[in-house]
């Protein structure tokens, strides 16, 4: 029996004093200000005005004008009783091409925001990239190029300079697998290249540059600050005991999971990895002395969880399903692994047709606690998108987003109870905003968003988590 199987249900879950209570968003899904105050072109801007690359051809130009609005959207974060907020900031806006002096009107935005949030009590926790490479960086080749990975720590080193006596909580990346194998290898997210050897060349250069950007921060930072990258690490299961099915596990992990891992906290690239890409790749872009770069000492590392994901060896005859939740392409993020199956996880789904299962929180938290002892752990994105709907009187209730959070942050304590040093959760997202290649199509926010008023109401999931928040305990299931 483990801890956490000793509490009742009907029991309410404390957490550890000090747990961060958050909500996540990132610049491009929520800024608008496309072309204000120097800010160029991203490679979103750019995918999105690809015909046929985004539902309905909608932009981030506007998204929900948070450039304009973010005073009052800080002010609504007080209300509701959080401790941190997780942004990103726009590298167009700041370096708009991606090289050379930074636009003190973009580091101003930043600064303004962290003034505010520092005056409601609310710890910003900054992410220098959520996807939103300069334009101009990928037409000189884009994370595939060496040299992305050197102005990537040279942006780092100015956004520090500016907000390093504001800012304690530094992460370099976020999700780098989405931004190499989605963006380089099946194309569905920017700059929608479909390259299987451009897209672990980008895997690379993200894990140096994350490195470099490390070793930038610290040297610009004073000794408090606390550096991290956020991991869309994938819970991996078999669709049946099978050796090949087990196999198919391995395959996944080392392209999804290790491929980060390895380098970032051990040094050294999974073996099998290579092995799995051979036919692909010599790995010559990795060059020596690069491993001792990405290698650098984390105070944290933040976890993104929303769904488990089934996999299996192809079976005779039968086309491989990949049904893994990353968007339809002919082409694969998977590279090396190409034939592997990806199913549909049972039970209850999102809008997303994201399968519902807190066990695979859960599992991951003490998977990365138990491989990596000592080292503090973030939920940095979890939450889930459905169908909500404005009541006649204006309010938006929306339980089953409610019973998803509650389920996750009952894995998260139960995680914590069993030995994972877990310091914090935070909700994505604060507001409905520009889902990437679904558009506006997909609402995420605890705080819905009339897009054609920006009007801003808080659903039933952020008066929820507000009381949540506020008393650092869990309620029993049904429980206030």
């Amino acid at each position: 029996m483990t801890a956490s199987d000793s509490l009742p249900l009907t029991a309410t879950r404390r957490f550890p004093p000090g747990f961060l209570w958050g909500t996540a968003t990132a610049a491009y899904q929520i800024e608008g200000a496309a072309a204000e105050d120097g800010r160029t072109p991203s490679i979103w801007d750019t995918f999105s005005r690809t015909p046929g690359k985004v539902f309905e051809g909608h932009t981030g130009d506007v998204a929900v004008d948070h450039y304009h609005r973010f005073r009052d959207d800080v002010a609504l974060m007080a209300e509701l009783g959080l401790t941190a907020y997780r942004f990103s900031v726009s590298w167009s806006r700041v370096q708009p091409t991606g090289r050379g002096p930074a636009v003190q009107k973009g580091l101003d935005f930043y600064r303004r925001l962290v003034d505010d949030l520092l005056a409601h009590g609310i710890t910003p926790v900054l992410t220098l990239y959520h996807w939103d490479l300069p334009q101009e960086l990928e037409d000189a080749g884009g994370w595939p190029h060496r040299a992305t990975a050197e102005r990537f720590a040279e942006y780092a080193g100015i956004v520090a300079g500016a907000l390093g006596d504001r800012v304690e909580r530094w992460t370099t990346l976020n999700e780098p697998w989405c931004s190499a194998f989605l963006g380089y290898g099946s194309g569905v997210h920017a700059p929608g290249r479909t390259d299987p050897v451009a897209a672990l060349r980008a895997a690379h250069h993200l894990n140096l540059g994350h490195g470099l950007a490390v070793r930038a921060l610290r040297a610009a930072l004073p000794p408090r600050a606390r550096m991290s990258v956020s991991l869309n690490l994938h819970e991996l299961r078999p669709l049946t005991p099978a050796p090949e099915d087990l196999d198919a596990v391995r395959r996944i992990d080392a392209v999804g999971n290790r491929i980060w891992l390895g380098p970032m906290l051990k040094g050294a690239y999974p073996e099998d990895l290579l092995r799995d890409t051979a036919h692909l790749t010599d790995w010559g872009f990795v060059r020596p002395g690069d491993l001792a770069d990405v290698h650098q000492p984390l105070d944290s590392l933040g976890i993104n969880y929303y769904t488990p994901t089934v996999v299996a060896a192809p079976r005779d005859g039968v086309e491989a399903p990949r049904n893994d939740g990353h968007g339809a392409s002919a082409y694969s993020p998977w590279p090396g692994s190409e034939d592997v199956a990806f199913h549909q996880p049972p039970g209850e789904r999102t809008a997303m047709g994201w399968a519902v299962d807190p066990t695979g929180l859960y599992d991951l938290l003490l998977r990365v606690a138990g491989e990596h002892p000592g080292l503090p752990l973030l939920v940095t994105e979890n939450g889930a998108a459905y169908e909500d709907e404005v009541a006649a009187d204006g309010s938006v209730h929306d339980p089953r987003r409610v019973a998803y959070v509650h389920g996750h942050l009952d894995a998260v304590h139960r995680a914590i109870a069993d030995g994972a040093d877990v310091r914090g959760y935070f909700l994505w997202s604060l507001l409905d905003n520009f889902e990437w290649a679904y558009g506006y199509a997909k609402r995420f926010g605890a705080v819905h968003v009339d897009y054609a008023t920006q009007r801003r109401t808080p659903k039933s999931t952020a008066h929820w988590y507000a009381r949540v928040a506020r008393s650092n305990e869990l309620p029993a299931p049904g429980g206030a």
